[in-house]
Formats: structure tokens, sequence, C-alpha cells
């Protein structure tokens, strides 16, 4: 996501390369290119111009830190003043109510219903809580199927009442059905249109009037830039919502809606929604995205990802065995089954600083480990723990197992023996060997 921002930005930081100070002449030259790639990545032209008044104001006449570059310099004004533009924080939900309720509003198509499964999944798992999900949305075909659906998949009650084409008395009964339930978190999935109309606004108005909720969270396709700002604000002017939820972050080269939504209708984007996936749902941190769009990584959001699949007992089960250079295959399988379940593995390669921009051209499938687990699902049982007695003949047998040719065979079999000798260097370090050994080896097919 951003990579075109992203690479506006790098291009635009070198006119300060070399420079030995910060002063009017280069800051002006580097704070153009600024905001003609802000403009270029779908941002109104007053927020780009406010912003890079402020960064031009921070920068000039700035000494350059011993060791730091003008350059660097400057990226650190324009990362601060990204995450300012965004919001500053991490805004927290409001889960204080008996029940919370939660109303999500948006136009069709922005996947609402697709976020109120993951709302609900991230709620139960992460939160602790038991929600209910409500399918308020009575005019478009299979929306109730839809969410039924995606409530079976998190394990989520789903509340609906095929046959009532009033929402509002839906929404009531479903509240009265959770106090009764226990349900302590009350998700209510309301209509979209493809365009907005007096019709949906008055409805959803109404729904709201009725239940008094906690959170209203307007769900926007981040893709469609400058028209998403627009229809939050017009949304936030009939229902005055707490927060935004922006999905198909992964799919958003540009980050118009992410850098001028906050701006324009001065409410925190709560979370980020990314791919199909219902665990693809991350609170919004401001820092983090300025840190990614400035090509800086996110390790604090990939560690979060590996910790929510951290078995603490098997970690330090795989620890000793690292310790005791016992790390087999079967370790290794497994270490690639908590990979897989931590989300999209080019977007978690591109958390790791500098590795973005090396990958970006580089077609990286989920599907990425399937060569490894067909040559490990290849070997006994008894060769997966004890990789030192795979020698020619088994490594044949394998290849001819798995599909695969010897030589790809032999290529892993090198790799895993370097992986663990590394390992074995890294013992020294506390506690490091219950990482993601599987790291190395995501991109061999």
């Amino acid at each position: 996501m951003f990579e075109n921002l992203s690479e506006r930005l790098e291009s635009a930081f070198k006119q300060l390369k070399g420079e030995g100070r910060i002063n009017e002449i280069n800051v002006a030259t580097t704070v153009k290119e600024i905001r003609r790639a802000l403009v270029d990545a779908d941002v109104n032209y007053k927020i780009a111009k406010e912003f890079t008044d402020k960064v031009k104001e921070k920068a000039t006449g700035e000494k350059v830190i011993t060791s730091v570059s003008p350059g660097q310099l400057m990226v650190k004004i324009v990362k601060d003043e990204l995450a300012e533009l965004m919001g500053g924080k991490a805004s927290e939900i409001d889960l204080s109510g008996k029940p919370t309720i939660i109303l999500i509003a948006g136009l069709q198509g922005s996947g609402k219903t697709t976020f109120s499964g993951k709302l609900a999944n991230f709620l139960k798992n992460k939160k602790s809580k038991k929600p209910l999900l409500v399918a308020c949305d009575i005019y478009r075909p299979a929306a109730i199927d839809q969410l039924k659906v995606l409530g079976e998949q998190v394990k989520v009650e789903v509340y609906s009442e095929p046959d009532n084409k009033n929402a509002v008395s839906i929404a009531l009964n479903a509240i009265a059905h959770a106090k009764q339930n226990g349900n302590n978190v009350v998700i209510i999935d309301t209509a979209g249109r493809l365009a907005i109309d007096e019709v949906m606004m008055r409805e959803v108005a109404d729904v709201k009037a009725a239940v008094n909720p906690h959170e209203i969270l307007f769900v926007v396709d981040s893709m469609t830039g400058q028209d998403a700002v627009n229809t939050a604000k017009t949304f936030n002017e009939r229902l005055d919502f707490t927060g935004v939820v922006l999905t198909k972050l992964d799919g958003d080269t540009r980050g118009g809606a992410a850098l001028s939504i906050k701006y324009v209708v001065d409410k925190p984007i709560k979370f980020v929604s990314m791919g199909e996936k219902l665990d693809t749902l991350d609170v919004f941190y401001p820092e983090r995205m300025a840190q990614r769009i400035l090509g800086m990584g996110d390790i604090t959001t990939l560690v979060e990802r590996a910790q929510a699949q951290y078995d603490e007992v098997q970690a330090k089960k795989l620890e000793k065995k690292i310790r005791a250079n016992k790390f087999d295959f079967e370790d290794f399988k497994e270490q690639l089954n908590q990979i897989k379940k931590m989300g999209n593995i080019k977007d978690l390669l591109a958390m790791i600083p500098g590795v973005g921009k090396a990958i970006k051209d580089i077609d990286i499938s989920d599907d990425a480990f399937k060569g490894i687990e067909a040559m490990i699902n290849s070997m006994t049982p008894y060769e997966r723990s004890n990789p030192e007695i795979i020698d020619v003949p088994r490594r044949k047998r394998i290849a001819k197992g798995c599909g695969k040719e010897v030589n790809e065979v032999n290529a892993f079999m090198k790799q895993f023996e370097q992986m663990k000798q590394m390992m074995a260097q890294m013992n020294k370090f506390k506690g490091m060997g219950a990482g993601m050994p599987g790291m190395p080896m995501m991109g061999r097919k």
C-alpha cells in the first residue's frame, strides 16, 4: 500500500542528500516535491499546502544533529507531521456499555458487512467479549445470508428477522435479545446504497436515534480516495459518527483517504482492514502508518501479530530445542503455520524496515510456502525428526513424492542447515530462539 506516495517522498528527500545544513532554499525545493507527491496521492490541495507549510516552518533553520544528515532530519519532521495529520495517536473503541452498541454505516460496496464480521472476531478474540451480529441491511439481496456465513466462520451469533422490513424494530429487538442472552456487544450492520440518498440517510439516522449507540463507525473503501473523504463528510453531517474504518487498504497505492479523512471530518480512524481473511483487522496507529509510508517498516505491528499466534508453552518447548540444536522439520512446519495465520505474506515482509521497497515488484503469493510444505510432507515422521539422516536416496524419494526436482530438495536442505547454524549462533542471546525461523525462506516456492 501507498507505493506511489512512498516512492515520491523518497525522491523528494534525495534533494537534501549531501547537504550539510537545512536552509530555506533546499527546504523549499523539497517541500514543493512533497506537496506534489501528496496531491498526486489524491490528497486535497488545501490539506497538502497546510501540511507542507508546517513541515517548512519546522525544518527551516534547523541545525543538523551530529551524524544525522539533513535528509534524515527532514524524514523525521515529515513522519511526525504525517502521524499528526492522521490523528496523532490511536483511538480506542468504546466498550463501556452494557451492552455496548456499535452501529456500522457506509456506502454499498465499502465492505461494511465483512468489517462487521471482522470486528466481531476482533472483539471476541482480542477483547474477550461475547458479540451479537445484527442483520439490519434489509434491502441488499443475500445480505442476511452473508452475515450468517461470517457469523458461522467466527463463531458469533447472528440476529436476523428476514420477514421484517423495519430496520429500527430489528435493531431494538436484537438489543433485547442480547440482554437476555448475555451478549455484551451488539454490532448492527445497516443497509448501504450505490450512492448517497435521502431514504438511506434517514433510515440510518432513525436507527441511531432509536438505539443510542456508543459507537458509530463509518466504513469507507480507501481506494476511492477523495470520493471517500467527501462521502465521509456527508455521513458525518447527518450521523456525527465516532470513528472511521478504512477497508481495502492493501489495494490503496496512493493513500489519499488515509491522509485526508481525519483532517476533513475531525474524527479518528479507528480500524484499518486489509484482505478478505477475517483476522486481517488492525487498530489504526497513525505513527506506525507514517513509518510505513516513509519506508521505515512497522516492526511493532509485526511483533503484535506474531504474539497473537504465540503459544507460550509451545514456544518454550521450541526454544529448548533450538538451544540444544535439535530444531527439526516438524518444528519448522509448525512455524510456517504460525506465520500463515498472521496475514498476507507480502504485507508481513513489508513491515520489516527496508524490505518493503526491495520486494515491491516481486509477486509473493500466500501460497509461497506450499512447495516447502510439500517437501516436508513427503518425508517420513522419522526423517522430519532427524534431518541429518536424509541422504541422497532419501532426497530422491522425497523429490519424487512431492513433485519437485532433486536440486530443489537439495537447495531447501542447504537453507535449512544454514538456518540451524544461524540459530546456534543466536543461542547466546536469551529469548531469540523462539522467534519465527521460517522467515528467511518465505519467498521460496
